[in-house]
């Protein structure tokens, strides 16, 4: 994603839209926890086999991209729901991931905003509102649950760790089985929790290990990615700004069963 050509923003600027961004996020996170928490039973549309869309994944996208555009008109703006264009500054934003989860009542859910400038991302920010927990991260000053400083656990062992593998229709499932085979065998536990970024949050707290995706998209990781390597973690895949809008592979882990992951998934690390 990084560009030798363009001038990261000043401080100053980047600390009035990481206040923006936590204020925001919770906004956001209010507006779907209350749809949450109100939601009829079935209330969703299918954009596609195992593909939920639902009301309020386009009102919560709405109200973050209208009040980024009020507050800073400059930055561009790319959304899962309504696209956008990524050029100079740009935020990357998925306002709920875990779809699946928030349509069947299940408060494993998530908005995710991330932040761009001189094309690497400098605010990552996930929230659960079910639980009220945000995870937070600025480049270069670590990464946070709350007011919490976290980082990844220090399993290095494969018959000690727990790794979750997300996956989709948009690949073979055999891709798929091959790496959960791969990793029974290393003696690696693998799970499933039907939401990326929650995923990529959870190993940059230790509450996982690893988590591998063969296709994700950006406003599925972007946030994540910065939290995992601001928690001490190792990543891979998806290192091209071509692919923000066409997706790519993933993978976040803690350094002692970063290579048992790439092994088992194809995807390398992130030197």
């Amino acid at each position: 994603m990084k560009s030798s050509a363009q001038v990261r923003m000043s401080d100053v600027d980047l600390d009035a839209r990481a206040e923006a961004c936590r204020k925001l996020i919770k906004a956001a996170g209010a507006l779907a926890g209350k749809a949450f928490d109100e939601r009829p039973a079935g209330a969703f549309e299918m954009k596609g086999p195992q593909d939920f869309l639902t009301e309020t994944d386009l009102a919560v996208e709405k109200l973050i991209r209208s009040e980024i555009e009020a507050q800073f008109p400059s930055d561009g703006f790319l959304g899962e729901e309504t696209g956008g264009v990524v050029e100079g500054d740009y935020w990357v934003v998925d306002p709920i991931d875990g779809t699946a989860n928030f349509a069947r009542g299940i408060p494993h859910y998530c908005v995710a905003i991330a932040f761009v400038s001189a094309g690497e991302v400098q605010i990552g920010a996930i929230y659960n509102p079910s639980f009220d927990e945000l995870y937070f991260a600025r480049k270069g000053q670590g990464a946070y649950r709350n007011e919490s400083k976290i980082s990844v656990s220090r399993i290095a062992r494969a018959d000690e760790s727990s790794i979750e593998i997300g996956w989709s229709n948009r690949l073979p499932n055999q891709q798929y089985y091959d790496i959960i085979h791969q990793l029974f065998d290393d003696g690696a536990n693998v799970r499933r929790a039907s939401s990326g970024a929650l995923g990529l949050a959870y190993v940059a707290e230790g509450r996982s290990d690893g988590y591998a995706e063969l296709h994700m998209n950006a406003w599925d990781c972007l946030a994540g990615f910065l939290l995992v390597q601001e928690a001490g973690g190792v990543i891979g895949g998806f290192p091209e700004t071509a692919e923000l809008y066409q997706g790519g592979k993933v993978l976040a882990a803690t350094p002692g069963i970063s290579d048992l992951l790439a092994k088992a998934s194809g995807i390398p690390v992130i030197k």
